[in-house]
């Protein structure tokens, strides 16, 4: 059983706002235990374990919780960011593909959160961030299954900051607006599809409500999860922090 300081367990680690997270976290010292679909290499971080499974998958989830702590002994925070999008509107929208978002948006979260939270309970201390989206503090058309998923992973991480504060365990949110990652590239894709606009025209559209205008970069997700795992945030607990450039003002 090895550790480097504290350890970080990620999901959706293989790409985007996970990856870099990651990258980040392990920059800081941290030891990180990396969830994906789809294989990570762990080879490419200091000490980590990385398994491939299915979150919504309540087996996988404990299986993978008990690796963890076979590993290295502890578990200081949990980052739940792995999610799926659905571009499509309210009417186009199957009860199937609708039950497949909540699932991997708000149902994996909920089952990471018990199993891992657990331990963190038992050990006095932690912090759970969750990656949510500025889709879950206003609405956003043609979303309905994503923006429902987002509103309810917000509203997991006020109960659970709720129930968990006076165990000393924080759960926080981040709520990033439009950033480069494969999602937004999907839906980049979908509107020059839709309406003939050429991609730049594209980005404009979605940057339009942003007063910076621009784009938001996976690394700055990361350093606010970074910030909400660390010390210097011990008295942050059940916010959703925007990292939007202003858009949902």
């Amino acid at each position: 059983m090895t550790t480097m300081t504290q350890v970080a367990v990620i999901t959706g680690a293989a790409q985007g706002i996970g990856r870099r997270t990651a990258q980040v976290l392990n920059e800081h010292g941290w030891s990180l235990v990396l969830l994906d679909l789809q294989h990570v290499d762990a080879s490419e971080y200091k000490s980590a374990l990385a398994l491939a499974g299915d979150i919504s998958d309540e087996h996988f989830v404990e299986s993978a919780a008990l690796q963890c702590i076979d590993k290295f002994g502890r578990v200081d925070a949990l980052v739940n960011n792995a999610g799926i999008s659905c571009i499509s509107s309210a009417l186009e929208t199957s009860a199937d593909l609708y039950r497949k978002v909540i699932d991997v948006n708000l149902v994996a979260p909920f089952l990471l959160a018990k199993a891992f939270g657990r331990v963190m309970i038992a050990n006095g201390s932690g912090s759970v961030v969750n990656v949510a989206s500025v889709a879950g503090l206003q609405g956003v058309a043609d979303r309905s299954a994503y923006n429902a998923s987002k509103h309810g992973l917000i509203g997991l991480t006020r109960t659970l900051a709720v129930e968990w504060g006076a165990k000393g365990v924080r759960v926080n949110a981040v709520c990033p607006g439009f950033t480069e990652t494969d999602i937004v590239r999907d839906s980049i894709a979908n509107i020059v599809a839709k309406t003939g606009q050429t991609e730049a025209q594209a980005r404009e559209a979605l940057v339009a409500h942003n007063p910076q205008k621009k784009m938001i970069q996976p690394d700055e997700v990361a350093q606010t999860v970074l910030w909400l795992c660390a010390e210097a945030a011990a008295s942050v607990n059940g916010q959703s922090i925007a990292v939007d450039g202003g858009e949902t003002m």
